[in-house]
């Protein structure tokens, strides 16, 4: 069974930095692309950031020159470094990864950690 687990979130405050972590579990061949996402209360998820295996990255607008997406392919981690933190930066985040199994490709979400920017 293929799992996500995400750690790091917590309580920053405004222009403060955290860094999130991703690890996949489980059977799987490769994972392609692996991202993060995160949903406000009362909002929709939206896209933060991903990263394909051959490390090409994708940002939303907000989050350009602000946060650094990476990841590790032997350990099948991502990590997400968030600086210059915003009010606005407050959700739940969620790590995404898309991996090729056995019988096909299958999309996999962790359980979401939470980032609350506020002094």
């Amino acid at each position: 069974q293929v799992q996500l687990v995400e750690s790091g979130g917590g309580l920053v405050q405004p222009g403060g930095s955290l860094r999130l972590s991703c690890a996949a579990s489980g059977t799987f061949f490769s994972i392609n692309p692996m991202g993060w996402y995160r949903q406000a209360p009362g909002k929709q998820r939206d896209l933060v950031a991903t990263i394909t295996s051959g490390g090409n990255t994708n940002y939303a607008d907000s989050v350009k020159g602000r946060f650094t997406i990476s990841r590790d392919n032997a350990k099948n981690m991502v990590y997400l470094e968030m600086n210059s933190l915003k009010p606005d930066d407050t959700a739940a985040y969620y790590c995404y990864a898309r991996l090729a199994v056995a019988w096909g490709t299958i999309e996999r979400w962790g359980q979401g950690t939470l980032v609350t920017v506020s002094s």
